[in-house]
């Protein structure tokens, strides 16, 4: 694991923090990309592993794309037209392609400012809990470039084509109660409380089995693209598997124990 994310597990729960918190915890290397890959990875690894928090160290969740790199050439925006869309391929879309598709259920605790590629980062989880100092950009066409990580995908998805297409083509700022007025996040909490709240909520996802959670997550992200024929073929394969296991056996006979009383 490199310094920029830190792992730490506690039962059944990951918390991955990002810890640049004097550069605001950019996305625009790749030291950063590989500590998602290494990270996604041991999680896949990981059956004990049931949620997994996503947040920041320091003022901000992350500002997304280093301005800097992209006026040095550096990084992401080095070389040509043709190395460049390499760079995004070979890069920074591990990330979409790793967090987004994880088995297990993800919390974006945005802690704070969530900018470009960090607005499309928190949106690559299944669910987001807003502090109340969060705030939202799909800021691309500010800088005269586009979200070049999956933002055009996810954004919609969450908050409606026209919301999404306000927020990308202004690239204005939200804040965290407009947030969660548009759907973006579920949750707004006392800036203070925001890593407690995560963590509750984690819990209360962690307290079911862990391949009801896999297979309910699976079904979720099918769903968003798939033909209604398609999703319940899956539930019907899904539900076949789920009705042997242990954990169902265990939740039905204790259900019925209490109605009895």
């Amino acid at each position: 694991m490199t310094d920029f994310l830190i792992y730490e597990q506690d039962g059944a729960v990951v918390t991955l923090t990002m810890n640049q918190p004097d550069a605001r915890n950019p996305l625009s290397g790749e030291s950063q990309y590989k500590a998602f890959l290494e990270a996604t990875d041991r999680i896949s690894r990981d059956d004990g592993v049931r949620c997994v928090i996503l947040t920041g160290a320091g003022s901000a969740f992350s500002a997304g794309g280093n301005v800097k790199d992209m006026r040095d050439r550096k990084g992401l925006s080095e070389g040509g037209p043709y190395q460049i869309r390499n760079n995004y391929k070979r890069d920074i879309h591990n990330i979409p392609l790793t967090l987004y598709n994880l088995e297990v259920p993800t919390i974006a605790a945005v802690n704070g400012a969530a900018v470009g590629a960090g607005c499309d980062l928190a949106c690559m989880c299944d669910i987001r809990v807003a502090s109340e100092k969060a705030r939202f950009a799909e800021s691309f066409a500010k800088l005269g470039i586009i979200s070049g990580d999956g933002g055009a995908f996810l954004l919609p998805k969450l908050v409606g084509m026209s919301k999404a297409a306000e927020m990308t083509f202004t690239g204005d700022m939200i804040g965290a109660d407009e947030a969660l007025a548009c759907g973006l996040v579920s949750q707004v909490v006392p800036h203070d409380k925001l890593m407690d709240e995560a963590h509750i909520l984690a819990g209360k996802i962690v307290a079911n089995p862990s391949h009801s959670l896999r297979m309910s997550k699976k079904l979720l992200r099918e769903g968003v693209h798939s033909r209604l024929e398609t999703v319940l073929d899956m539930s019907a394969a899904f539900q076949a598997l789920a009705h042997h296991t242990a954990e169902h056996e265990d939740a039905v006979n204790t259900l019925l124990k209490a109605m009895e009383k």
